[in-house]
């Protein structure tokens, strides 16, 4: 009874917290005036196809930002414009509130935590922080759809490899902003290579997994092609032979708030458009990035919640390789920060706990806009330390994938743990990003369902053509 009370207690107590920090955070965002510009560029996007005008032509709000996502999105937004601006606000950032809470429950899920407190008690005490980090302050303010994107994309990753839509989120995902479908690319590789170490029966039964998911996720990602190409047949044309190979359409690509590579090379340059320079460091950083996420996924059975691993490292590599990555696109901070909290709880070493400080300090520190930033360009004249401060998320992004690339690359090294000890004395063959240390109790699973399949389970010596202790 004192244990189901302490349980009790910790999660109201993570509730209040949880309640008090998002009523904080919700007067700060109205005191501070927000504009949710992006928001109001949604409902433009959506009332324009409602009156069958041209999208790519369209200009919203009074920075006359144009239309930059797929036209599959824009069919999305038109449930917009049936609500009032105020409500539309609010209901926003009550459901970007509740899409925060279900990113930290999915990147708990992804690094095998809690272990020891109710899982509402964790999520809601992760949540009252990671809504202060730079990122999700800023994607509430400008009413941004970066925490929709990735709970999809998370909440398919860990879905049951059986399932027959496994790869549906990540499809949806791309289809209403592009940058998810590495997500697919990685799951193809993954199932490809694979094949290659066929010898092991469950590797052959992860890559079948893996494939079928990448091709459940390009069929989706296709489907909303076709019903955009069906319904919005002039502007899916436009988008697809002009708008999407024009970067400089977002925005400057020199601009503090472009933290992806291209805008470090353009202000290491200062100049506004770095040219091949860009293109060869985004080309080796996508292809590093790629196979640090595949080996983190090909190691998944002696990599602790190696698919935690992947996802992370290949969203990192997205975020890097894109053309423009605004800091409110790096939402996925959060599952990096708890995958890194995790691995330094887990593993007992102060420098694993040192680097997850560091994370937390950068991404809740707002530092990035600290350099002169705004009209007039400012960030064309940089100074050493302002392109270094400016250059925090790539950078964190780069060290992140240097730790999870030596990890996944020993680990892809180490003799296979065919089973594992557990103290009911019944041995396990790991499951899914599952090592020694991690063993779920008998009769669950742990690690996220993007890995392989479980084993079944028997008593060790146990004959399987004879009940448990008959002879």
């Amino acid at each position: 009874m004192n244990a189901v009370r302490r349980r009790v207690a910790w999660t109201a107590g993570a509730a209040g917290g949880c309640a008090a920090s998002f009523a904080g955070f919700w007067a700060a965002q109205r005191g501070a005036h927000v504009s949710m510009i992006d928001l109001m560029v949604y409902r433009a996007e959506g009332a324009t196809v409602r009156g069958g005008g041209d999208l790519y032509a369209m200009r919203a709000t009074y920075a006359r930002l144009p239309t930059t996502y797929p036209p599959f999105a824009a069919l999305l937004f038109v449930p917009l414009t049936w609500l009032r601006v105020g409500t539309m606000r609010t209901a926003a950032t009550a459901g970007n509130l509740l899409l925060l809470v279900a990113l930290v429950t999915l990147s708990l899920r992804t690094a095998g935590r809690p272990r020891r407190v109710p899982r509402a008690a964790a999520v809601l005490a992760v949540a009252a922080v990671a809504v202060w980090c730079e990122p999700v302050w800023t994607t509430l303010r400008y009413g941004q759809v970066n925490l929709l994107l990735a709970v999809l994309v998370l909440w398919d990753l860990t879905r049951p490899a059986a399932h027959r839509w496994a790869g549906a989120g990540t499809g949806l995902a791309a289809g209403i902003k592009l940058t998810p479908a590495l997500f697919a690319v990685l799951l193809a590789v993954a199932g490809l290579l694979a094949l290659r170490r066929a010898a092991r029966p469950e590797v052959r039964a992860w890559g079948a997994a893996y494939r079928r998911r990448a091709l459940v996720a390009a069929g989706t990602f296709a489907g909303t092609v076709a019903v955009a190409a069906l319904a919005l047949p002039y502007d899916s044309r436009r988008f697809w032979t002009g708008v999407v190979l024009a970067p400089d359409r977002v925005g400057l690509g020199e601009d503090t708030a472009n933290q992806s590579l291209r805008g470090v090379v353009a202000r290491l340059q200062h100049i506004g458009d770095p040219g091949a320079l860009w293109l060869t460091a985004a080309v080796l950083a996508g292809a590093a990035g790629l196979a640090v996420a595949v080996a983190a996924l090909l190691a998944g059975d002696r990599l602790p919640y190696g698919a935690g691993w992947a996802a992370v490292s290949c969203a990192l590599t997205a975020l890097l390789v894109s053309p423009v990555s605004w800091s409110h696109h790096w939402v996925w901070a959060v599952p990096m920060l708890v995958l890194l909290g995790s691995e330094a709880l887990r593993r007992r070493d102060p420098r694993w706990a040192v680097g997850t400080a560091a994370g937390c300090a950068l991404f809740c520190s707002f530092a990035l806009w600290d350099v002169p930033h705004g009209p007039g360009r400012h960030e064309l004249r940089q100074s050493a330390p302002q392109m270094l401060l400016s250059a925090g998320y790539p950078l964190a992004a780069v060290a992140f994938l240097t730790v999870a690339g030596t990890v996944a690359v020993r680990a892809l090294y180490t003799t296979p743990t065919r089973s594992v000890s557990t103290a009911d004395g019944v041995r396990l063959l790991p499951g899914p990003g599952v090592g020694p240390g991690d063993e779920p109790a008998v009769g669950h699973t742990a690690g996220p369902a993007i890995g392989p399949g479980t084993e079944s389970v028997r008593p060790a010596g146990a004959n399987p053509r004879h009940p448990a202790g008959s002879s």
